[in-house]
């Protein structure tokens, strides 16, 4: 078993990584910024070592640095956890020649399933079924006209390396291909230093769904359920669940069955997710895989009851799976809602400066894995989550009503957060009936926001507001509270029929 673990991230990830760790009795060493010198991460590990800097580029993706920090510290292994250097086949490689521990997938299997085209293929020839699309990149934007005449409009043109919505763009018109393919590949080469188009026929109105796997080294593979994640803003997830409620028996069993598929298909080690798009038949399309833990791994572990940082600690020190597939059950329903410091009103933009007050819902089903406490600052250097609100329930209703009375009384001042806009998608009607689409944020969005952000005095409450209108016809009333605060004030909320008692948020600078 692994003896030291050092953890080469930062963030609610990093802290939840060394909690699992000391249950396991494995020590873990933080690395740490310069900004992060007082992080939570680093106060919950058993040691830390500074490696400078204030930015990633600077420290979490300098892979020497990390390197250096797991030999300094006497670690026998290192877990990536999620973004950063997580998905970096060349960093996994050097872990490996190091002598270290790699807790995550084989560098190969990263390596491809790391490029669109590659992973596209490998899938076809494993009999799991793609959305259809361009044979390889498309070396210039007349390639990409040709493709749109072939395959029909609307097509999506896509970055083949990288993610996060980068390089990607939704072409309807025929004079706009090229000058939408231009723009993605610009857009491309300076987010991840490849240009490289690829295209897809545009799924109007799709379903993001995504299956967790898991596989050892001795070529067992599971899966552990789906996972809903369609409710997104600019390709970023905003609300996950488990399991989807758009996905029957039959599709689930289907979609688990292709997961371990593309895992055995690539020769996969580890965590990771297969991504699908599914349209409105119930038909769906490998998307991609993630080589990694998912930011939403949690409402798996809240349906499935287990730990899945645990089985890969297990799984990268060479024991074979404890569980199979037909032992693998899903008891009740578990939603996430990712809190982050960011202003609706200025166009989602991050809020940084110091949380004056933080106090996250409790009770009875809810979990909270958290970066931060109260008191510290989110810095404009990283990404500004501040934490995941995870509840899990007996059924999806009760999970819902858990989540708006988790969400009404999370408390935070200081900053601007997501928290209204979490609260009025899980409480709209479209939330409760599952009938949405990866678009249905996006649209409302657009639809309210030039009209609203043209008032001044208006909050990010007022915002969400609108949105909650638009989604179930309740117009919330700003009224003043206490020392000059707003207070988010609705008079009736109706879901199924029925009238709800008045309800406040918490009030926030």
């Amino acid at each position: 078993m692994i003896k030291k673990v050092l953890i080469a991230n930062r963030g609610e990830i990093a802290v939840r990584i060394a909690r699992t760790c000391r249950e396991m009795g494995i020590a873990t060493a933080a690395v740490y910024s310069d900004v992060d010198r007082n992080a939570l991460h680093v106060q919950v590990c058993d040691e830390e070592i500074a490696i400078g800097g204030e930015t990633a580029a600077e420290s979490y993706l300098v892979q020497e640095k990390i390197l250096k920090a797991a030999k300094e510290t006497g670690a026998d292994a290192i877990h990536p956890g999620y973004g950063f250097l997580s998905e970096n086949p060349t960093f996994a490689e050097k872990v490996k020649a190091s002598g270290f521990i790699w807790i995550g997938p084989p560098a190969q299997a990263i390596r491809v399933m790391g490029s669109k085209t590659e992973a596209r293929r490998l899938m076809k020839a494993a009999k799991v079924p793609v959305v259809p699309g361009s044979e390889g990149v498309l070396r210039n934007s007349k390639k990409a006209v040709a493709f749109a005449k072939e395959a029909g409009l609307p097509i999506l043109l896509k970055a083949s390396a990288g993610g996060g919505g980068k390089g990607m763009r939704v072409v309807r018109e025929m004079d706009q291909v090229a000058p939408a393919y231009d723009a993605a590949k610009r857009e491309a080469t300076a987010a991840f230093g490849d240009g490289s188009i690829y295209a897809e026929k545009f799924i109007e109105e799709p379903r993001h769904i995504e299956v967790q796997i898991m596989a050892d080294l001795h070529g067992n593979v599971i899966h552990l359920g789906e996972r809903e994640c369609s409710l997104q803003r600019r390709h970023q997830k905003l609300v996950e669940e488990s399991p989807s409620p758009s996905v029957s028996p039959e599709t689930r069993q289907r979609l688990g069955e292709t997961a371990v598929m593309a895992a055995k298909a690539c020769g996969y080690e580890n965590a990771g997710t297969i991504e699908y798009l599914m349209d409105k038949n119930g038909e769906f399309y490998f998307l991609e895989m993630n080589t990694r833990l998912q930011v939403e791994h949690p409402v798996t572990e809240e349906v499935t009851g287990m730990d899945l940082v645990r089985m890969q600690l297990r799984v990268a020190s060479g024991e074979p799976l404890s569980i199979s597939q037909n032992e693998i059950q899903q008891r009740g329903h578990a939603i996430e809602v990712r809190i982050y410091a960011e202003d609706v009103r200025g166009g989602f933009l991050p809020s940084t400066g110091k949380l004056d007050r933080l106090r996250p819902p409790i009770g009875p089903g809810i979990r909270e894995d958290a970066g931060l406490t109260e008191g510290m600052e989110v810095s404009r250097f990283y990404d500004p989550m501040i934490s995941k609100l995870i509840v899990h329930a007996e059924n999806r209703d009760a999970a819902i009503q858990r989540m708006i009375r988790a969400l009404a009384e999370y408390q935070v001042s200081g900053l601007r957060t997501t928290i209204p806009i979490c609260h009025y998608i899980v409480s709209s009607k479209e939330f409760a009936t599952g009938e949405f689409h990866t678009g249905i944020v996006e649209a409302l969005y657009a639809e309210r926001s030039q009209q609203l952000l043209a008032k001044p005095l208006l909050d990010e409450e007022m915002i969400a507001a609108a949105i909650a209108r638009a989604l179930h016809g309740a117009m919330p009333q700003a009224v003043n509270g206490t020392n000059g605060h707003q207070t988010l004030k609705t008079s009736i909320w109706k879901r199924d029929g029925r009238e709800r008692s008045h309800r406040h948020l918490p009030r926030r600078s």
